[in-house]
């Protein structure tokens, strides 16, 4: 089972992030919290917190830019209001 105190841990530096470059987490904290039980297990199983949304090759310079936050995210928050999992959203997003 996962600590409480860990996944909190990861949400808060994640807030952080999103702070600081005028963004948000989803507003929906079940699924902030399944995408970061997603990244706790990556990174248990891969050794990095890969992004669960994206597929991992076993190319360690592919992969690099799956580890989260993603070498797309400021690209598709930029174009569809949230990155591909949907963890950080523009804050003015209906999310």
């Amino acid at each position: 089972m996962y600590k409480f105190s860990k996944i909190e841990k990861i949400i808060r530096r994640y807030e952080k992030y999103a702070k600081v470059n005028g963004w948000k987490l989803n507003p929906n904290k079940k699924m902030v919290e399944r995408i970061v039980k997603g990244l706790i297990e990556n990174e248990k199983k891969k050794g990095k917190r890969y992004c669960p949304c994206r597929r991992i090759a076993g190319n360690p310079e592919e992969d690099f830019k799956k580890i989260c936050p993603c070498f797309w995210h400021k690209e598709e928050i930029e174009k569809n209001s949230h990155c591909l999992c949907q963890l950080f959203v523009k804050c003015y997003s209906s999310y």
